[in-house]
């Protein structure tokens, strides 16, 4: 007999299964597609496009790209208020791969 997944959650105690959706939610927040980080962040391709120095259908062929520069989506990820970073994870560790971060001198004036 095949259960679903729903039907399992639904039957556990009330704290077990708001820490599952929880859980989900974080999980879930945890990945995304450059559009869906701008809608979840609430900025417009038009919105981006005017910071980037571009125009929006530039902005709508980058988020649909599968390889890019790092500058590229540095760029773009600041345009929107964040910082790039690019980690290594291995099953021991985790470690902050910092050559391609940018020398540009006002960054290096806040660290």
């Amino acid at each position: 007999m095949v259960i679903r997944l729903d039907d399992y959650v639904d039957k556990l105690p009330k704290e077990r299964q708001d820490a599952i959706r929880q859980r989900t939610a974080e999980l879930i927040a945890e990945e995304g597609t450059l559009r869906q980080i701008r809608v979840a962040r609430e900025r417009s391709q038009k919105a981006l496009a005017q910071r980037l120095h571009i125009n929006q259908s530039a902005v709508s062929k980058l988020e649909r790209r599968t390889d890019m520069y790092l500058s590229t989506l540095r760029g773009y990820i600041e345009a929107m208020g964040g910082n790039l970073e690019i980690i290594a994870r291995f099953l021991d560790q985790a470690i902050r791969i910092t050559q391609f971060e940018s020398l540009d001198p006002e960054r290096l004036s806040q660290t």
